[in-house]
């Protein structure tokens, strides 16, 4: 019996770029049953609902897990399978069809994440041109459904096993706001735990994260967030301790060193900035990710 799938993508400012993966998901080979994409605004879609009939187009308020779970509230009881696209992200003609036929082989399989062959969100960014000539440059995996074991999913395409999450009434947490770091780790872990199941990343469903910079949480809030978000998360137990101090200091370390010379695209300054205001914070006993709504 063959799984339904649901795409769904989170957007907001981005509109041409949204438009982009759209295209791309029209070349699965694969189709998926559903397309749901949740904005806040009409500038967020412009004239994309016209172009695009088949699309589930729906609103919610501004911030990644409320769009998220609005997603997850669309998708309907008669999904099997919801798959979470970054609106900047190009998925390989034959994602859908590894997604598939993986979680079918597999039905331990609660999150799958796919292959970022590249990944903008390291660096300047790519823009679209460049990411679907990557995309059409790629071998591909040796065994297109070789599946291993994964700590998390990875926010920009993550897919999530709709069974259990409506069995353990499992939502993103909106005390992380706006672009919500490691909002992507808390949701799938939770998942894995409460249902026992596995979180595979998969060879095969491959595909480019542009890594689009505009339209993202400014450098400043999302410093903040890189330290405060990992250990309000540890506090929760959705992420271990082990890994979130380290993840903090690192991410300090990081955007210090590139704060030396700052790339014009990304505000390594401001993240910099925000590292030090939330380590300051937890020195004074405040650290919280919902603070980055009053800076």
């Amino acid at each position: 019996m063959s799984l339904r799938i649901a795409v769904g993508i989170a957007t907001r400012g981005r509109a041409a770029i949204l438009a982009e993966t759209l295209a791309e998901l029209a070349r699965q080979r694969r189709a998926p049953e559903r397309v749901l994409v949740c904005h806040v605004g009409p500038e967020d879609v412009a004239a994309l609902p016209e172009a695009h009939p088949g699309v589930a187009f729906l609103r919610a308020e501004a911030g990644l897990p409320r769009q998220r779970n609005a997603i997850l509230d669309a998708a309907g009881p008669d999904c099997d399978v919801l798959l979470f696209l970054d609106d900047d992200f190009l998925p390989a003609p034959d994602y859908l069809a590894v997604l598939e036929a993986v979680m079918t082989a597999r039905p331990d399989c609660v999150v799958a994440t796919g292959e970022v062959i590249a990944d903008g969100a390291k660096g300047p960014g790519i823009a679209v041109a460049e990411g679907r000539a990557i995309l059409a440059r790629d071998p591909g995996a040796a065994d297109p459904l070789a599946a291993a074991p994964h700590f998390n999913g990875y926010g920009c395409n993550m897919a999530v096993r709709l069974a259990p999450v409506r069995a353990h009434g499992l939502r993103f947490d909106e005390a992380l706001p706006l672009y919500a770091w490691y909002e992507d780790i808390d949701f799938t872990r939770r998942l894995a735990a409460a249902s026992g199941g596995a979180i595979l990343r998969l060879a095969g469903a491959r595909g480019v994260h542009l890594g689009v910079k505009a339209a993202r949480t400014p450098g400043l809030r999302l410093g903040y967030s890189q330290v405060a978000n990992p250990l309000y998360l540890a506090r929760k137990g959705s992420f271990p301790w082990s890994h979130a101090i380290p993840s903090a200091l690192r991410h300090c370390a990081i955007n210090a060193l590139r704060s030396l010379a700052p790339e014009p695209e990304v505000d390594r300054v401001g993240r910099l900035r925000g590292n030090l205001l939330a380590l300051r914070d937890l020195l004074r006993g405040r650290a919280d990710p919902r603070r980055i709504l009053d800076l």
